[in-house]
């Protein structure tokens, strides 16, 4: 901007859009009487006019501003992977509550996602055979005896959706993250990266904190009730999951997880503030675990040839303070 030219110099009083992107990309060395140089611009009639302009501008820049943050990649991915969680669970609650009320109607019922899948998959059409299907046996592929039936199939067919829905989640989540973070995908597993991404609100977010809050995201209860002094600290959230802190011995895992959470740490800063592949951070990662597990004779915790990295199963440490 023009030094002393005014905010909105130049600018069609009646185009919002162009003031609004004024307002986004413009900047000032220092102050001046704003309004009284958009009155000399021919921007406002008076000082009143050009506040009301000015409110209406800094409006649309925000909302604009907003529109295109929600829209980025890693804000999508956020989206993808909080709907992954919420329908893996929700499907293993309906599944629960399918395998109490399939209990009350079958001897051979089973339980969990994969029995929700079995009713769902029970044909409820006639059989291809001559005889005639007994209309009280579900196993003989004939429509339910009952409404009840009737709609405990119908949850049963909700569950495994869900269920399947889930996974196609899981592989978008999985397909996404190394594109938007690759060394945090690298060195965490695309599912945990995201996870962390989500749960820092954001790559930027991510990338701004201390490798100590990295350490505790998703054990926020845990540490919470130790700042009430209610609780010991915790030594790891949900980089629990990782093969280097949930594969390493109980008393060496607060080590481990601040070694990796200082790693994850550098790969976000990476990949906000430049994107660039580094595959030197993972070997450095190795390097770390391999020293603070050691060589004790146990195979667990021997040194990492870089196989161990991604995620570990979706299990929650909760603030483990083992």
């Amino acid at each position: 901007m023009t030094e002393h030219a005014g905010w909105f110099a130049g600018i069609d009083p009646g185009d919002a859009e162009a003031a609004a992107e004024r307002v986004r990309d413009g900047s000032a060395e220092s102050p001046a009487d704003w309004p009284a140089l958009a009155v000399e611009e021919g921007f406002a009639a008076d000082e009143s006019a050009y506040y009301e302009r000015l409110r209406e501008a800094t409006t649309a820049a925000a909302r604009a501003a907003v529109h295109e943050r929600e829209r980025a990649d890693d804000r999508q991915l956020i989206h993808a992977v909080r709907a992954m969680d919420d329908c893996e669970r929700t499907a293993n609650e309906l599944a629960e509550r399918v395998a109490e009320w399939a209990g009350t109607r079958f001897d051979d019922a089973g339980t969990g996602v994969d029995y929700a899948r079995e009713l769902a998959d029970r044909e409820t059409g006639p059989s291809d055979s001559d005889e005639e299907p007994d209309p009280a046996d579900p196993d003989e592929g004939a429509e339910p005896a009952d409404p009840g039936e009737a709609r405990l199939f119908a949850l049963a067919e909700r569950t495994a959706a869900l269920a399947d829905e889930a996974d196609a989640l899981r592989a978008y989540v999985e397909e996404t993250t190394p594109s938007v973070a690759p060394n945090l995908a690298a060195m965490a597993g695309p599912v945990l990266a995201a996870r962390l991404i989500s749960l820092a609100g954001g790559l930027g977010e991510l990338a701004k904190q201390p490798s100590s809050t990295v350490q505790v995201l998703g054990a926020e209860d845990a540490l919470f009730a130790h700042l009430r002094g209610s609780a010991p600290s915790p030594k790891h959230g949900v980089i629990f999951t990782h093969e280097y802190v949930r594969g390493t011995r109980p008393e060496k895992r607060g080590s481990a997880a601040r070694a990796l959470a200082g790693k994850l740490t550098i790969a976000a800063r990476v990949d906000h503030y430049s994107g660039e592949r580094k595959p030197e951070l993972d070997a450095e990662l190795d390097e770390r675990i391999a020293t603070v597990r050691g060589n004790d004779g146990d195979g667990s915790d021997s040194g990492s040839d870089g196989g161990g990295r991604g995620d570990a199963g979706d299990a929650e440490s909760g603030g483990d303070r083992s």
